[in-house]
């Protein structure tokens, strides 16, 4: 039991570590995350046709990407990502982590569009971050091979589009997942 305690805040450690480059620029890595935004917005575009006008006239709006390890029966993730204030213009660069109890096996690298449908959604997202709910997918996917299905339950006026990049998983978890602004990028 104790060695997969460790072996388990390794691996989160490790997902967490990769969500920045500390050898690039402040501007560097803003440039990223916001070159992963327009990448991921375009990719969810593909099967999602409305998305850019749902996402402009929405209050906000966020993208992440997130790199998830599901351990039988914990799931734990860490990425980063941008939220977008339609009202001010100004980005807020963030990061997350996720923590999920239910079944399943593997490890996948994926993205996520969050649309707020209220401007109380978004500014409790920025300001508290926690959001609970439940998930469950299938995805074997490598590049442009392979497929993925996936769902989500979220409440709080919250529209979310996710998109499997990479990764071989099954899963159904119960999950709560953290976001907090990044100080080093805002």
């Amino acid at each position: 039991m104790m060695f997969r305690v460790i072996f388990t805040a390794i691996i989160c450690a490790g997902l967490l570590a990769c969500t920045s480059t500390p050898k690039q620029s402040v501007e560097q890595r803003r440039a990223e995350v916001l070159k992963m935004r327009a990448q991921t917005i375009s990719a969810i575009e593909a099967h999602q046709s409305n998305i850019r006008s749902k996402i402009k006239s929405a209050p906000g709006y966020a993208v992440f990407s997130n790199a998830n390890v599901n351990l039988i029966f914990a799931s734990f993730s860490g990425g980063y990502g941008v939220a977008h204030d339609n009202q001010s213009g100004q980005d807020i660069y963030m990061k997350m982590g996720e923590a999920g109890l239910g079944l399943g096996l593997g490890v996948k690298d994926f993205r996520a569009i969050f649309v707020f449908k209220t401007r109380a959604a978004f500014e409790r997202f920025i300001e508290h971050g926690w959001m609970v709910g439940a998930h469950a997918d299938a995805a074997a996917k490598g590049g442009d091979k392979g497929a993925a299905a996936g769902g989500e339950i979220m409440a709080d006026d919250v529209e979310i589009y996710q998109l499997t990049e990479s990764g071989l998983a099954l899963q159904a978890t119960i999950k709560g997942t953290k976001y907090w602004k990044d100080d080093s990028l805002n």
